[in-house]
């Protein structure tokens, strides 16, 4: 029996990010104040969050701190849609360094792993959020929601208690991988199908 190593972490952003930044990139101003399945997002605070995330998680794969405390309007600023592309491009070479997966990473002193599978975890079910917001398929890569499958049911108890996820939707015989991801975090597929 061999032993096979989990893809990396880089990659599997890589990939991510090839599938988020087309829809990124053709999300249409006219868009911008439609709900989200995030409640507490429209789509230019889901896309705010989005930039957040991509933008802090570079200083984690470095082990450095995030700066979480504010949201910059980064839709605010002209070429926008470029820049996510940019963004997300620097996010996996900081993901692809040497190191990067290695040891302890962020405030809470969690595996390094784990942090890059969060942010791993945002681009992909953002994206789908995205999407389903403005009326588009979305399917990620199923390597990438492999890779989620058992960090996300690991993590799943601690975001709920800090309200990053919702409870978990039951979803009936036959769903898909992605659509039992989706469900963990408490996004219910069937109710924003295209």
């Amino acid at each position: 029996m061999t032993y096979e190593a989990p893809p990396r972490i880089g990659d599997l952003l890589r990939s991510a990010a090839a599938h988020a930044e087309p829809l990124v990139g053709a999300t249409s101003d006219e868009s911008l104040g439609a709900p989200t399945p995030c409640a507490e997002y429209d789509v230019r605070a889901l896309l705010n969050h989005l930039f957040a995330v991509v933008v802090n998680f570079q200083a984690l794969a470095a082990k450095e701190s995030a700066d979480f405390s504010e949201t910059p309007d980064r839709l605010a600023e002209d070429g926008w849609r470029e820049r996510f592309s940019v963004e997300t491009g620097k996010l996996v070479t900081a993901w692809s360094a040497p190191g990067a997966e290695e040891g302890t990473s962020g405030a809470m002193g969690l595996p390094a792993r784990t942090v890059g599978s969060m942010v791993l975890l945002d681009l992909t079910v953002h994206a789908w959020d995205l999407a389903r917001a403005t009326g588009r398929g979305f399917e990620p890569d199923p390597a990438v929601v492999a890779g989620l499958a058992e960090e996300v049911e690991s993590m799943a108890p601690m975001a709920r208690k800090m309200n990053v996820f919702g409870e978990s939707v039951d979803l009936p015989e036959g769903a898909s991988a992605f659509e039992r991801l989706l469900a963990v975090t408490g996004r219910d597929p069937r109710a924003w199908a295209v």
